[in-house]
């Protein structure tokens, strides 16, 4: 068993999933992509994340809507989070971080910097 950080990334656009992947494939952890919330909802118990990274804008179910249903299930209901958003205008981020985010990171966000932004908030 890996002693890798568990990251549960909820994203429904493939591209930004590509380039995140390659961000942190060798930066020490156990990735589970999703490309929507209610997927996410399905998958994260099984998977027991550490963290969890939310695109904040997502046809469906809204990355706040995604993470108020993980809080519901069994383990999750600290599971520190950040949240993924081009909106970054300071009473936007308030309101994300008062939802329970630890962080809020702007997208598009710098590949170099993400594993250490999302290792942080550990």
């Amino acid at each position: 068993m890996s002693n890798n950080i568990r990251l549960l990334y909820v994203e429904d656009e493939a591209d930004i999933i590509e380039i995140a992947e390659c961000a942190l494939e060798d930066e020490g952890f156990d990735l589970l992509f999703c490309s929507s919330g209610s997927e996410a909802v399905e998958k994260a118990a099984e998977f027991s994340p550490d963290i969890i990274l939310l695109d904040v804008m997502m046809s469906g179910m809204d990355g706040p809507t995604t993470l108020e249903n993980l809080r519901k299930t069994s383990g999750l209901e600290s599971t520190p989070a950040l949240f993924l958003t081009a909106k970054v205008q300071p009473q936007e981020v308030d309101a994300l971080l008062a939802l329970g985010a630890k962080k809020v990171i702007a997208k598009p966000f710098d590949v170099m910097t993400l594993a250490d932004q999302i290792k942080d908030a550990l």
